[in-house]
């Protein structure tokens, strides 16, 4: 690239999100890597990212359901305190009401590893699942997810507000990460037409 005389547009900027607490409250890991899921509603996962903007760090908590790899919670804030993380599993609740006990992993990061965590998956009976600390490969779907998030929207543009961020951020997921873009996981297909019964491309054009 240097002899050529490109530059990378993706910077480096970088802040650590995944900070354990000082009295985790365990759980187990209901996953195991395996990212798959029979139906909606029965294994979600999710974490917290960094976006630098003109105002300073804000950060963004998803849930993504493993069954569709939908994304059907999220939340921006300029901090990345616990309530971030239960707003966006609100969102994912009301949207999806889904049964009692439906597992949602994430890694040990101080959030999800809260008493008022622990507390709130209790009260919502949602059954907490926690990867193996300091090991992406556990909750690989949500690093893929910001992955994308990062190259296709985060890195293409600078961020002058949080207001901004907000707006673009639920913009492209709702009208772009869920319908349009395609996942080689399902097949190539967007989640939303794999949770209308589509498994393969052909369908579509039938």
């Amino acid at each position: 690239m240097r002899a050529a005389g490109l530059r990378g547009r993706h910077p480096r900027a970088w802040q650590r999100t995944t900070i354990g607490g000082d009295r985790p409250v365990p759980a187990p890991d209901l996953i195991g890597r395996d990212f798959t899921a029979a139906r909606p509603g029965m294994k979600w996962c999710g974490d917290v990212t960094c976006i630098k903007t003109w105002d300073g760090w804000a950060y963004l908590a998803t849930v993504i359901d493993l069954h569709s790899r939908k994304v059907i919670g999220w939340a921006v804030a300029g901090h990345m305190r616990t309530s971030l993380v239960i707003a966006a599993l609100d969102m994912a609740i009301t949207a999806r009401k889904p049964l009692p006990g439906v597992i949602f992993h994430s890694d040990r990061g101080c959030r999800y590893a809260s008493s008022s965590f622990d507390c709130y998956c209790k009260e919502e009976n949602i059954r907490r699942s926690l990867g193996r600390t300091g090991v992406c490969y556990d909750n690989a779907v949500s690093e893929s997810f910001f992955a994308t998030y990062n190259k296709e929207l985060i890195h293409t543009r600078p961020w002058p507000s949080l207001a901004y961020l907000e707006k673009e951020t639920s913009d492209w997921i709702g009208n772009y990460c869920n319908p349009v873009r395609r996942h080689s996981t399902i097949g190539y297909l967007t989640p939303e037409e794999y949770e209308l019964g589509y498994r393969q491309l052909s369908q579509l054009a039938a």
